[in-house]
């Protein structure tokens, strides 16, 4: 498949700190890919890079097969973007906002309407945008990266200030773009619920180094459950499980067991039983998303 992003050894130091480091970044033609990590880990000054905003320290970046470098005002018209917070003239009107974006990126009418319509501010377009919610301004911002329908759109933090029900909108939005308009799209985020929901891709940073790449399908596989077993005396148990074929790891005062089937856990207590050790508990545990960043960061804050 088409690599519409890819960066390579992507990094940015500020003195003698690295805010990003080595970052490769491989963001495929029709994917929604997630960029999920903490608020600080290196996502904003990512984006500005890809979009020659920043000037990396080191690496390059390539958008749409081409070097961004030697192509950078091709590579920006077929790309819109919100980053951080939405660029606007807070005296004019949405409309005029618009009209501002439709003069500078020349598209026809068509598109600020049917931008505006996406986001429902149609019937709030003629309100001056110093009047608008923050929801509002923060959907005023994702109109003007949609106006020109482009191939790539990178989002950065899209539901920043909006309520339940506006997320739900962007959500359903954003995850129709591939389909509907046969758009790319870069979205990051801290909200992990949120790129679970949306994300077929998902790439997960933490203080400025790429921990994980990989599909949204294979993440959640890592949530396979695990087999915890307690016993009276868990080293026999331990012993004699393992002379049975078994691959048990000590933790704390039980064995730990991976993708066991049920009838492998019953084989396991039935051993037991018979060598009499006297088996007190057996429980599954499985992992949330959110503990698997955790395992994969090795961090002990959550997003």
């Amino acid at each position: 498949m088409n690599q519409i992003i890819s960066t390579h050894n992507l990094s940015k130091r500020y003195g003698n700190t690295y805010r990003v480091k080595d970052v490769n970044l491989a963001v495929c033609e029709g994917d929604i890919y997630g960029f999920l990590g903490p608020n600080g880990a290196g996502k904003s000054t990512t984006l500005k890079m890809i979009l020659g905003l920043t000037r990396p320290t080191d690496g390059e970046v390539r958008i749409f097969g081409k070097d961004l470098g030697a192509n950078r005002r091709l590579i920006l018209s077929e790309t819109g973007s919100l980053i951080e917070s939405p660029s606007y003239y807070g005296h004019l009107t949405g409309l005029e906002n618009m009209r501002v974006i439709q003069r500078l990126k020349d598209v026809p009418d068509k598109n600020v309407w049917e931008a505006l319509k996406i986001v429902r501010l149609e019937n709030q377009k003629d309100k001056k945008v110093e009047q608008y919610s923050l929801g509002m301004k923060q959907r005023l911002g994702i109109a003007m990266g949609l106006l020109s329908f482009p191939k790539l759109l990178i989002l950065d933090e899209p539901t920043n200030g909006l309520d339940p029900a506006g997320i739900g909108e962007i959500r359903e939005l954003i995850k129709s773009l591939p389909e509907r308009y046969e758009m790319t799209v870069l979205i990051s985020s801290h909200l992990l619920s949120e790129i679970e929901q949306m994300a077929t891709t998902v790439g997960i940073i933490n203080d400025g180094l790429l921990m994980y790449q990989g599909s949204m399908e294979d993440l959640k596989n890592k949530n396979r459950p695990t087999i915890s077993l307690k016993t009276q005396n868990n080293k026999l148990a331990y012993q004699l499980l393992f002379d049975k074929g078994f691959s048990p790891k000590e933790r704390e005062d039980a064995l730990v067991f991976e993708y066991l089937t049920n009838k492998q856990v019953a084989l396991a207590n039935k051993s037991l039983v018979e060598a009499n050790i006297d088996v007190l508990r057996i429980e599954e545990h499985k992992m949330n998303l959110e503990s698997i960043f955790l395992d994969i960061t090795g961090k002990g804050h959550s997003l």
